[in-house]
């Protein structure tokens, strides 16, 4: 079976082409090649599949074989591999993933895809549509205690759920330890992405992330955005700012003419491979 090991700011997944290719079992697949020692190493598995409403779909597992709706970076990647190969030659397109269909806007260099805008839709912010279960219409600087601290959240989801929390430093935050326990907070039925800002000043922050089924990444896209709209909310930042994670730089604009969320960063094809054991194919 062939894949694409594909990286936006290092968030990095292994991607299939399955206009080709046919995954008997995405979840155990994916666990299997993200483990970094016995695997190709990776944040997932992405299946770029043909869609009938959209120019392609993508179809994403976490690192732990768990199902994900959306990935802001990975759909960067997906946009990129499908330019780049011809299957979808356009430089604005439509891809279909379990959080809607999203549109995406390419910029192109020497006849490749070097970096790509994707408008990620307008903000969900109702407590029982990101799922959070809370007694509020909108979680805003809500105090939570995990762990003997208070931590004040703001919960946004961008197709999938996400819990903002600023915090003076960044990279003094125990993520190993308290990222867990946010993730399985008995507040998220559905466990939950949990980004920490610092706010650099209103038109930059710094941010690391935790992922629900991946632990800490290099870069979330869906968690730049939802740390955008939260911190706007918060009245912390402007509506274009400029985001640095451990991978790099997104930029992500909340428009006021539509409401929605609009994320600019790079994605990068990294090598090409096969697996060759059997048992991945289907039968």
């Amino acid at each position: 079976m062939k894949f694409t090991k594909m990286q936006g700011i290092g968030n990095d997944y292994v991607y299939i082409n399955c206009f080709e290719e046919t995954v008997k079992d995405p979840s155990r697949l994916s666990i299997q090649v993200s483990d970094r020692h016995f695997g190709v190493g990776s944040d997932g598995l992405i299946l770029i599949q043909p869609s009938e409403t959209a120019d392609c779909c993508m179809d994403m597992y976490n690192a732990d074989g768990s199902r994900a709706e959306m990935c802001g970076n990975g759909l960067r990647c997906v946009a990129k591999y499908v330019y780049d190969h011809k299957i979808v030659e356009k430089e604005q397109m439509k891809v279909e993933t379990l959080g809607g269909i999203k549109e995406v806007r390419l910029t192109i260099k020497n006849g490749k895809a070097v970096l790509a805008t994707i408008n990620m839709g307008q903000p969900e912010l109702s407590s029982d549509k990101i799922p959070v279960c809370f007694a509020k219409e909108r979680v805003i600087l809500e105090p939570i205690v995990v762990e003997g601290k208070e931590y004040r959240i703001t919960c946004v989801s961008m197709g999938n759920p996400h819990a903002v929390i600023e915090t003076e430093d960044v990279d003094r935050l125990d993520l190993e330890r308290i990222g867990p326990a946010l993730e399985y907070y008995e507040k998220f039925p559905k466990r939950i992405n949990v980004e920490f800002i610092q706010v650099i000043d209103s038109n930059h922050l710094k941010m690391r992330v935790w992922e629900r089924g991946s632990g800490e990444t290099l870069a979330c896209g869906t968690g730049a955005c939802a740390a955008a709209v939260a911190m706007v909310l918060n009245e912390k930042a402007n509506r274009t700012v400029d985001i640095a994670l451990k991978g790099g730089h997104l930029t992500v604009e909340w428009r006021l003419e539509d409401g929605c969320v609009y994320m600019t960063g790079p994605a990068e094809e990294v090598y090409n491979g096969e697996l060759n054991d059997e048992t991945f194919r289907e039968e």
